[in-house]
């Protein structure tokens, strides 16, 4: 008895996805949540440039937390835009450049720290420049200025090689000439303080630029903040190296997902293509 021909396979029904809802979802979400983060930092920026007078914000424009929030809010948004959208959406354009931004962004992230490592004593001089454009901007912008305090304080410092990097500052500087109140003096943030002491004197800090270690260490943190800040990092690796990993992973789960989703996208397209020209089939 002769055997019955195989039916061909029928295709998939026009009901079934190849796109996961979980993918899709967890990616959406997940961008979202950085949306609303990006969208908050950059609120936050501006109403802290408008804050500030606008000769002093133009001045120190470079070395301004508030821009340094502006731009990395804006970045990120633009960014899980793209992914929102196009996960909501299953726009492949959009979760393509999602993608790639988010790799770009992780691969700079990477070869600044290959660099920083590999070319530690140019790493530190752009540290010092930095610094020192600080110190400079010291009393032209609250934000930065109380920044500075903040680390002098927290690293027991004070200037960038030493207490004498303050001269840099027009208010601080020692020239006969310089009329300042504050001539030849560093910020309070600079000095000792003693645990009992419930009122912060502001002044402590007068003339010690005109004194020399031995006897300005008496009153103030001679150390400057570039070797505190190395010796900083060289002694918690482990909590930089989980602060990086911390950065980096969502950055990962990001682009795994993304990628994922445009090949259920792409598998779906296909299945579509393929229903569509099977439509006349009669076995379909």
């Amino acid at each position: 008895m002769a055997r019955r021909a195989a039916a061909p396979a029928r295709p998939l029904g026009d009901d079934f996805s190849f796109v996961s809802p979980v993918v899709k979802y967890v990616l959406f979400f997940f961008n979202l949540l950085f949306w609303m983060i990006s969208m908050v930092m950059v609120a936050v920026g501006v109403y802290a440039r408008l804050l500030k007078h606008a000769e002093a914000a133009m001045a120190c424009l470079a070395v301004d937390p508030a821009i340094l929030l502006i731009v990395v809010g804006v970045l990120t948004f633009l960014i899980t835009f793209c992914g929102c959208i196009g996960s909501l959406r299953e726009n492949i354009c959009l979760l393509q450049t999602f993608s790639a931004c988010l790799t770009v962004v992780f691969l700079l992230q990477l070869a600044a720290g290959v660099l920083g490592f590999v070319f530690s004593d140019r790493a530190r001089g752009k540290v010092s420049e930095i610094i020192n454009g600080a110190i400079v901007h010291y009393r032209d912008d609250l934000d930065l200025q109380n920044l500075i305090d903040f680390g002098q304080k927290e690293f027991s410092c004070c200037g960038g090689v030493s207490y004498k990097d303050w001269s840099q500052n027009m208010y601080f500087n020692c020239t006969a000439t310089n009329p300042s109140r504050e001539r030849c003096s560093v910020p309070f943030s600079c000095c000792l303080h003693d645990a009992n002491q419930t009122v912060i004197n502001t002044m402590c800090g007068h003339g010690m630029q005109d004194k020399g270690y031995l006897e300005a260490s008496a009153f103030i943190y001679t150390n400057g903040c570039i070797d505190k800040l190395v010796n900083w990092i060289h002694s918690n690796l482990f909590l930089l190296g989980g602060i990086t990993l911390g950065l980096a992973l969502p950055q990962l789960v990001g682009i795994i997902l993304a990628q994922l989703l445009i090949n259920q996208i792409r598998d779906q397209i296909k299945l579509q293509l393929y229903n569509q020209q099977h439509r006349a089939d009669p076995w379909y």
